[in-house]
């Protein structure tokens, strides 16, 4: 089937065409059957409707062919364009009219896939609240975002999304920033803390100051990434048009050759006849069906079917950390306690604590203590003030919970009773106003991720495996000693993600691994976008496949369902199509006449299908890692 050459060239009035020629098509092969076979009506006057469609239809698809040939593109199409002007010389009105419909339905899927990266900008632009809650003096009015200036006085209701960038100037709570980070973990917010458009608001409401018009907001430059990764796409040539470059000229050269040879034109048509390309017209697409409907079936949700034809030529894999090669879920790895200290006991202060409080740890911190069976005590006295961390009086003991740096500026001599500074988060623990131990976090790797990584090279021919992520390099670091991945980048932005993939376009098909938003404009640059879960519309219209159950074994599964189908539609493809050049052969030598010629394509036609079937049946188990 013929690729659009281009997003722009793909308009919905050209998608709206192309479905009424299809439908068309349709109406007049069944009215035909009707008339023929159920009225038994005569073969002219029962050809009407299909003679229709093919005036109707067939000559506007001709046309856009014949322009093709003048740009010198040869593709299968084009020879099914050869096939359609036979159908009509020959009389062959049915088979003309059915080529009619796989060309039209065909061209009218390529536009949508094609098309469907602009919904990304409309989940975008979803995602994102239409007015804001101004403050004028004691009372809140509803303006829109385009109106907002900088310094106006902006409240921001629980659950909301923050309109534009700003700073808290009042409430206390916390934020969702991980479609711009990667962090997973919800940010905590209080008076001077910035925040970022686009971030979830918790359950408290927080009155910001905005510091940035909404055109200049964080979420703003995310949309104008999204656009430019769109408009620059990689252009993937599907496989019927590679194999239709080289079968088109030899199937036309025969014919003229016959032609010529013979000086009857009639060799030309029966050459035409058994060239029609169904094998690649059909036998692909059903290959490619049966195995989207497979896939399906594993929860991968194939959204753009180019995928699975491009996927096992990808030798560059680029993985996102948070949510993919991890769990996204940050949990207490190491409490490090102070001399004669008992390490239970502290956990007991601290989780008591942390049950008041929305820091992001607070969760792992309770967690860690329910795991542990570790008694919870009566709290009192609860502050958590911007600057001193979280403070209060647990069974009568002063508790405190705050942050190295935050040590060093009210107690010195302290910091040198702490260990030293390990990659991922960290929170030190004061009992009575002396150091008592440092709770380190990290979030939780993927127990198959190391195997995985490990697997790709030799098992799917993946050479260059890049961890590229939004978290701090140490971070990143950790991650990928622990999977075993030698090339990664951390602190790494949107732009930056999308830099990198554009590049590493250049060297030849690559293949990227996100959750976030955060990574939508990867996803959409990368030759294979594989979403996990469905944590937010925008990735999910961004990927070309979402892996619903977020698991590396599913991008496995992937993977050799992309290589299986490919196998088998080469298989129909290139058997239907050997098969057809002997039959063309048989026919240039005047041995095989048109009408019998059509047959014989026909039979060509069952065979090929009927094999490229078998990507729908049920695989082998395909976990090989």
């Amino acid at each position: 089937m013929s690729q659009p050459s281009s997003p722009e060239s793909s308009t919905p009035q050209a998608d709206f065409t192309q479905l009424t020629i299809a439908a068309l098509a349709v109406l007049a092969i069944a009215a035909y059957l009707l008339l023929r076979f159920a009225w038994g009506w005569e073969e002219w006057p029962a050809n009407i409707p299909l003679q229709t469609a093919l005036i109707v239809g067939g000559v506007p698809l001709v046309w856009g062919l014949l322009q093709k040939l003048f740009r010198q593109q040869f593709g299968s199409d084009l020879l099914a364009g050869i096939s359609i002007v036979t159908s009509v010389i020959l009389g062959e009105y049915l088979a003309g009219t059915l080529v009619v419909l796989m060309l039209s339905g065909g061209e009218a899927l390529e536009a949508y896939a094609v098309r469907s990266a602009s919904s990304v900008l409309q989940a975008l632009s979803k995602r994102m609240p239409s007015v804001a809650h101004r403050k004028v003096g004691t009372r809140l009015e509803d303006i829109p975002l385009e109106a907002l200036q900088i310094d106006d006085l902006l409240m921001v209701l629980p659950h909301e999304v923050c309109p534009v960038d700003g700073v808290v100037v009042d409430g206390r709570g916390v934020m969702d920033e991980s479609y711009l980070t990667g962090e997973p973990y919800r940010m905590s917010k209080m008076p001077g803390a910035e925040v970022l458009s686009g971030a979830i608001n918790g359950d408290s409401a927080l009155t910001i100051r905005a510091t940035r018009r909404a055109v200049d907001s964080r979420y703003a430059q995310i949309m104008r990434v999204m656009h430019s990764s769109q408009q620059q796409r990689p252009r993937i040539r599907r496989l019927g048009d590679q194999l239709g470059a080289f079968y088109t000229p030899i199937a036309v050269a025969l014919g003229i050759i016959a032609w010529s040879a013979s000086g009857d034109p009639l060799r030309f048509l029966a050459v035409m006849v058994v060239a029609t390309p169904c094998p690649l017209l059909i036998a692909i697409p059903v290959a490619i069906i049966g195995s989207i409907s497979l896939a399906a079936r594993r929860a991968i949700i194939v959204r753009d079917p180019a995928v699975l034809e491009q996927i096992d030529h990808c030798r560059t894999m680029i993985f996102d950390k948070t949510g993919t090669l991890t769990y996204g879920q940050p949990h207490l790895t190491e409490q490090v306690v102070a001399r004669h200290v008992d390490s239970q006991q502290v956990l007991s202060y601290v989780a008591s604590l942390e049950q008041y409080s929305k820091h992001p740890l607070s969760r792992a911190i309770v967690d860690a203590a329910q795991e542990l069976q570790v008694a919870l005590l009566e709290v009192s006295e609860v502050r958590e003030l911007p600057g001193a961390g979280l403070t209060g009086t647990v069974a009568g003991r002063s508790i405190q919970v705050t942050s190295r740096n935050k040590l060093a500026s009210f107690d010195p001599a302290a910091v040198g009773q702490l260990p030293p500074q390990a990659g991922g988060l960290e929170c030190v623990i004061l009992v009575d106003g002396h150091y008592a131990a440092t709770y380190r976090f990290r979030d939780t790797p993927r127990r198959d991720g190391a195997s995985f990584v490990r697997h790709l090279p030799a098992k799917h021919g993946i050479k260059r495996i890049v961890l590229l992520s939004g978290d701090r390099k140490s971070e990143v670091a950790y991650l990928a000693d622990l999977v075993g991945i030698s090339e990664y980048y951390g602190d790494q932005s949107p732009e930056d993600k999308l830099s990198f993939v554009r590049a590493a376009n250049a060297q030849g098909a690559t293949a990227f691994v996100g959750d976030g938003i955060n990574d939508a404009p990867a996803l959409m640059a990368a030759s294979v976008g594989i979403a996990f879960g469905q944590n937010s519309d925008v990735t999910t219209e961004a990927a070309g496949v979402v892996i619903m159950d977020s698991s590396l074994l599913k991008v496995n599964d992937l993977l050799h369902i992309g290589r299986r189908m490919r196998r088998i539609a080469l298989q129909s493809a290139v058997g239907g199509m050997a098969l057809s050049i002997v039959g063309m052969i048989v026919a240039a030598l005047g041995y095989l006449p048109p009408v019998a010629g059509a047959l014989a394509q026909e039979v060509i036609d069952v065979v090929a299908v009927l094999n490229a079937l078998r990507a729908a049946l049920p695989a082998r188990e395909l976990n090989d890692f």
